[in-house]
């Protein structure tokens, strides 16, 4: 009996577990530092998936992360991926397509090199659009960055 009961609180504890997973919308993300910009565009590899104005922000851990090679825990970037609009030649931003998040928690994503990857559609923090599937759709690009902890932007002079 006891060992029924053990392998129950045992299950009834999953849940909570893979809840500890999930990564955190980052609310008030735009008030963070402002690493960079960049516009993919047509003819981009990455077009079909990211085309448009990315605008990357940090939060402070993250900064120090860009300051050093090393993110701390608690290190957290977004990319703010929205449509590009071209009219009399210029590019604006349309509406926003995702806000992509990396979390670092070295212990709640060991399998995706301490990194959590999360995609809010819209920047809905409702509509998740990675949850389960981090490691193919967003650490397998982000592994051969390996030796730049696996971050591919760095801070512009």
């Amino acid at each position: 009996m006891k060992i029924i009961l053990s392998a129950f609180a045992a299950l009834a504890a999953l849940p909570a577990l893979a809840d500890d997973a999930v990564v955190p919308y980052p609310e008030g993300y735009r008030s963070w530092t402002h690493v960079k910009s960049m516009v993919i565009e047509k003819g981009h590899p990455l077009h079909t998936s990211f085309g448009g104005i990315h605008h990357l922000y940090a939060n402070a851990k993250a900064m120090q992360g860009y300051r050093s090679g090393r993110f701390p825990d608690g290190a957290v970037i977004v990319f703010d991926l929205l449509e590009a609009s071209r009219a009399g030649n210029a590019i604006s931003e349309g509406p926003r397509k995702v806000a992509g998040v990396m979390h670092k928690d070295t212990k709640r994503y060991a399998s995706t090199g301490g990194w959590g990857f999360e995609g809010f559609a819209g920047g809905d923090k409702a509509r998740r659009v990675v949850g389960k599937q981090a490691e193919s759709a967003c650490f397998a690009c982000h592994a051969p960055q390996k030796d730049r902890d696996y971050v591919f932007s760095s801070l512009r002079d």
